[in-house]
C-alpha cells in the first residue's frame, strides 16, 4: 500500500466508510449525496485523470429531457434539471435551461408527441404541442415544409456536465469526502458475504460500503466482486459541424432548445456557432467493456479518452442526409469532427441499481445516464443512508431481473436493441422480438393449436386471447365491443370481449404459470412470515392468506397469497425477483426459502360451472361447504397430484391448480377433455386484466408500489394492526392522513379506451394519473384506475388521451359483484 497520507486507511470513523469506484457524474453526485447526509467518509475512487477522467461524461452532449414513460425516469431527470440548476462553478451556471423541442414529421409521431406531453403532465412536467410555425420560432433553421408540429418543453435544457462533476466534488470535498485519481482497482476484497475493501494499483482502501459508478466499466467492476452486472457498452455517434454563418453572431454555447429529430433517430444541440449532432441510427456498435484502453494506452492510440471512438464514416452518411433535409443551412456545410461514444445499455433500458444480496454492501449505481444522474444519486444515497430511497425504483432494482434474463447473450441482444428502440414509436403492450420463446409453460403445445396471440413478460410466453375462440365474437352484441382507435386497437383484440363473457357465463381455463411460486419451509417459517407481513399469518393448515409486504415506512413493497400447506411449510405467490431477494435477506437460519416456479405449473379454472368441471375429477368435497373460499387442499385432479386454492382474480367461483411442470400438459388435457361438454375455453391475459379491474384488484408495481401505503391504495384490510410486531406497523401507526386515493374511474362514453399512464384533470388542472386500465366487457364500460386527490363517488374528472380530454366519473367499488356472491358459491 502507498504511504502518502491520502492513501492511509481510516479506522476511526464516526460514519461508515464508503467508497465509491468512478468519477463521472454518477459518482461525483453521490459523494456529493452522501456527504450532505452525515456519510463524510467518502473516497472516491477514478482510474483517469479529474475533472475530465474520460469515461461517458467526459464526453456527453448534456441533454436533459425530463418527459419518460417511466414516473421513476421523470422523477430523477427532474431532481437532475433542479439541483444542477442551483450549481455553477467559476461563475458559469451547470445548466442551460434552453428548453427542448421534439418534432414530428410524420402523423404518427405527432400523435405520439401528443402522448408524451400526456405523460409530461401526469409527472407534473411543463410542456405543449405546438405548431408548426412556432417550430420555425424556436429553431429558425428547421425546413418547416416536413414538420408536422413538435412537443416543447421549457424547462429542460444542457447539462454541463463536467461542470457539474466538479462542483459536486467540490461541495463534497468540503464536507470530508476525498477523490483520487490514477487508482485503477483490481480486485474487491470479500469476508464472510461483505465487502470489506478496494484494491487498486496504488494501494488498498478498507470499506463498509463500496458502489460501483463505473459506467461502462461496470462490468468489470462486478466481476472482481462476483457479481455479474447486465449492461451492454455501446458506441453512439456524434458530430459537430463547421461554423455556420447562420450562428455566427451568437456569443453564448446554446440559447434553442435542444432539438429531437426522433423520425430519424437523431439530435441536435447548439455550440456556440456550430451544431452538435447526435445519431441513433446507425447498426448498434457493441463495445467489450473488459477491452476498453486505459486513459494513456488509449491516448497513445490516438484517442482522445477511452470511451471516444473513432467516427465510423459509414454509419453517418444516411445521417447526415437526413440532417440536411431537416436544416438546409447544413446543405452548404461539412462535418468538423466527430467519434463513437461509448455509454451504457441494460436489456430494458433501465439503470441498475441497489445493493447486492450475494455480497453485502456491495452497491450497483450503473447504466446511468447524465439526464437521471443526480436523481439517481440521490436515491442511491437515500437508500444507503436510511434503508429505502424516498422514491420508488422498482423499474431500476438491481434485483428485478430473471436469472435468464442475464446470460450475456441476452444482455447483449436485449441492449442492442434498447439502442436501436431509443427513438421508437413504442406501444405500451410491445413485446420484444428476439429471444423468443425463452420461457413456456407446460401447455405452450396446446396453445398454439388453439392459436394464441403470444405476448412476452419475465421472458415468458403469455397468451393474451385465442383465435380459437374467434367465432364466439359473433354472440356480442352489435356494439360489443365498440369499434377501437388505431393505437388501443394494437396487441388487443375482440376475442378478448367474447373469453370475458364466456368466463362470467360458463368456465375458462387460464395459465397463470407465470405467477412467481416461492415455497418457505423450517420451523421457524410461521414466525418469520408473521413478523414480514401484514396480515394474520396464524391460521390452520389450507388457509390461504391474502398480505402485504411493507417496508420500515409502511410503503407497500409487494402483496401476497400465503398458502399454509402444513405446519411449517408456505407457498407464496409472489410478483418479482425482488420479493424473493427480500424475504432470503431477512430469513432467520432455521428457516428456507426456495423459488419453485421454474418445476411447477398453474391454471385458474374460473367461472360460474368451475365447480361442475373439477368436482367429478377430484375425490375431495369442492363444494363451498366442503372447500370454502380461501382455502387449500393437496388432492387429485384425474391422476394429476394438486395443490388446489379457492382463490380468484377475475371474481368468479374457481380455483387455481398448481402441479409440476412434468405432469401440467396432463393436467391441461385433463380439465379440457373434461370441459367440453360444459362449454369450456382457454382465455388469455387480456380478458384476465378487464375482469380483475371489474373488481378493483390491484396490480402490484402498476397500481401501488413502495411509495403507497395500504390505505390510499385500498388495501388496509390486509392489515392487522392488532398484530405483534410486523414490518412497518410503528410507520402506520403514526401515518399522517392521506390527501390521496387509488381512485376507480369509469369513462363516461362507451367507445372511449384508455390504457395507462393519462394524466387525470380535476376541475381542468392536472390533479393525478391513470395506472391501469382496461375496458370492462360486464360493465360495457372502460375502467381506470387513478391516484388522484380524496374526491367523492360521482366526481367529474377528464382523462388526457392523446391530447383529448375524455370524461369519466369516480366510482364506487368493487364495480361489480360488490356483495361478493359469485365467487362464494
Amino acid at each position: 500500500m502507498s504511504s502518502t497520507p491520502e492513501n492511509r486507511p481510516r479506522t476511526t470513523s464516526p460514519t461508515p466508510r464508503v467508497v465509491v469506484i468512478g468519477a463521472g457524474i454518477v459518482g461525483c453526485s453521490l459523494a456529493d449525496e452522501l456527504t450532505a447526509r452525515g456519510w463524510t467518509d467518502v473516497t472516491v475512487l477514478e482510474q483517469g485523470p479529474l475533472p475530465a477522467p474520460g469515461g461517458s461524461t467526459s464526453h456527453a452532449p448534456g441533454l436533459v429531457f425530463q418527459t419518460s414513460p417511466s414516473k421513476t425516469l421523470s422523477e430523477f431527470a427532474k431532481y437532475t434539471v433542479h439541483k444542477f440548476g442551483s450549481l455553477r462553478i467559476d461563475g458559469v451556471p451547470c445548466f442551460n435551461q434552453v428548453g427542448g423541442l421534439e418534432l414530428a414529421t410524420t402523423p404518427e409521431r405527432l400523435a405520439d408527441l401528443h402522448r408524451r406531453a400526456g405523460y409530461a403532465a401526469a409527472w407534473g412536467i411543463r410542456g405543449e404541442i405546438v405548431g408548426t410555425a412556432r417550430c420555425k420560432e424556436l429553431w429558425p433553421l428547421l425546413d418547416e415544409s416536413i414538420v408536422l408540429g413538435g412537443f416543447h418543453t421549457p424547462d429542460d435544457g444542457l447539462a454541463r456536465a463536467l461542470l457539474a462533476a466538479r462542483a459536486q466534488m467540490e461541495r463534497a470535498t468540503q464536507r470530508g469526502a476525498r477523490f483520487l485519481d490514477r487508482h485503477t482497482v483490481t480486485n474487491i476484497e470479500r469476508e464472510s458475504g461483505h465487502v470489506t475493501a478496494v484494491v487498486t494499483d496504488r494501494g488498498t482502501f478498507p470499506a463498509d460500503h463500496v458502489v460501483s459508478a463505473a459506467g461502462f466499466w461496470g462490468p468489470v467492476i462486478g466481476r472482481m466482486a462476483g457479481i455479474d452486472v447486465p449492461l451492454q457498452p455501446l458506441a453512439h455517434q456524434y458530430v459537430k459541424t463547421k461554423a455556420l454563418p447562420e450562428l455566427g453572431d451568437h456569443t453564448e454555447e446554446a440559447s434553442r432548445p435542444i432539438l429531437r429529430f426522433q423520425d430519424r433517430d437523431l439530435y441536435f444541440r447548439e455550440h456556440t456557432d456550430r451544431i452538435g449532432i447526435g445519431s441513433y441510427a446507425h447498426r448498434p456498435l457493441q463495445v467489450d467493456p473488459f477491452a476498453v484502453p486505459p486513459y494513456d494506452e488509449a491516448r497513445a492510440r490516438g484517442m482522445d479518452m477511452p470511451s471516444s471512438y473513432p467516427l465510423t464514416e459509414e454509419d453517418w452518411a444516411p445521417s447526415w442526409e437526413d440532417c440536411r433535409r431537416l436544416l438546409p443551412a447544413l446543405r452548404d456545410s461539412d462535418i468538423e469532427d466527430g467519434f463513437n461514444g461509448v455509454f451504457s445499455f441494460t436489456p430494458d433500458g433501465m439503470p441498475v441499481l441497489g445493493e447486492s444480496r450475494q455480497l453485502r454492501g456491495f452497491w450497483l449505481a450503473e447504466a446511468v445516464w447524465v439526464t437521471h444522474s443526480a436523481g439517481v444519486a440521490k436515491a442511491v444515497a437515500e437508500w444507503m443512508v436510511d434503508g429505502r430511497p424516498s422514491l420508488d425504483v422498482h423499474e431500476c432494482d438491481l434485483t428485478r431481473f430473471e436469472e435468464v434474463q442475464r446470460s450475456p447473450a441476452y444482455v447483449r441482444a436485449r441492449g442492442s436493441q434498447q439502442f436501436v428502440e431509443v427513438y421508437d414509436v413504442l406501444h405500451p403492450l410491445q413485446p420484444m422480438e428476439q429471444p423468443r420463446p425463452l420461457r413456456v409453460s407446460p401447455f405452450h403445445a396446446r396453445q398454439e393449436q388453439l392459436g394464441a396471440f403470444f405476448l412476452e413478460g419475465g421472458g415468458w410466453e403469455r397468451p393474451h386471447w385465442y383465435e380459437a375462440n374467434a367465432p364466439l365474437v359473433d354472440g356480442l352484441g352489435p356494439d360489443e365491443p365498440p369499434v377501437r382507435d388505431a393505437w388501443s386497437a394494437r396487441y388487443w383484440s375482440p376475442v378478448a370481449a367474447a373469453e370475458a363473457k364466456a368466463t362470467r357465463e360458463k368456465v375458462a381455463l387460464y395459465d397463470m404459470t407465470p405467477l412467481r411460486r416461492l415455497e418457505v419451509t423450517g420451523p421457524g417459517a410461521l414466525a418469520f412470515l408473521d413478523r414480514m407481513t401484514s396480515n394474520n399469518l396464524r391460521k390452520k393448515p389450507g388457509a390461504v392468506t391474502y398480505t402485504l409486504l411493507l417496508d420500515e415506512t409502511g410503503g407497500i413493497r409487494s402483496d401476497l397469497t400465503v398458502a399454509r400447506l402444513a405446519a411449517d411449510r408456505f407457498q407464496i405467490g409472489a410478483n418479482s425477483p425482488a420479493d424473493l431477494d427480500w424475504l432470503i435477506r431477512h430469513a432467520p437460519d432455521d428457516v428456507r426459502i426456495a423459488d419453485i416456479t421454474s418445476g411447477t405449473c398453474c391454471v385458474g379454472v374460473w367461472g360460474p360451472l368451475a365447480r361442475d368441471l373439477v368436482q367429478p375429477l377430484t375425490p375431495d368435497d369442492f363444494s363451498h361447504e366442503g372447500f370454502g373460499y380461501f382455502r387449500a387442499k393437496e388432492t387429485y385432479v384425474g391422476h394429476v397430484p394438486v395443490t388446489a386454492m379457492r382463490l380468484s382474480y377475475v371474481g368468479e367461483l374457481g380455483w387455481e391448480l398448481y402441479t409440476t411442470a412434468d405432469l401440467g400438459l396432463r393436467l391441461w388435457d385433463t380439465l379440457w377433455a373434461a370441459g367440453r361438454d360444459l362449454g369450456v375455453i382457454a382465455a388469455g391475459r387480456s380478458a384476465f386484466n378487464s375482469l380483475r379491474l371489474e373488481k378493483g384488484y390491484r396490480a402490484w408495481g402498476t397500481d401501488m408500489t413502495d411509495e403507497h401505503d395500504p390505505y390510499e391504495a385500498g388495501v388496509g384490510f390486509a392489515v392487522r394492526m392488532d398484530k405483534d410486531g410486523f414490518v412497518g406497523q410503528e410507520a402506520l401507526e403514526n401515518r399522517p392522513e392521506s390527501s390521496r386515493r387509488l381512485t376507480p374511474l369509469l369513462l363516461d362514453d362507451p367507445a372511449h379506451v384508455v390504457l395507462g399512464k393519462e394524466p387525470v384533470h380535476v376541475d381542468g388542472v392536472p390533479a393525478g394519473y391513470v395506472t391501469s386500465a382496461s375496458y370492462g366487457y360486464t360493465l360495457g364500460r372502460c375502467v381506470a384506475y387513478a391516484w388522484l386527490p380524496v374526491l367523492a363517488t360521482g366526481t367529474a374528472v377528464h382523462i388526457e388521451y392523446f391530447g383529448e380530454k375524455v370524461p369519466a366519473t369516480v366510482a364506487e367499488e368493487p364495480l361489480f359483484d360488490p356483495k361478493m356472491t359469485r365467487i362464494r358459491r
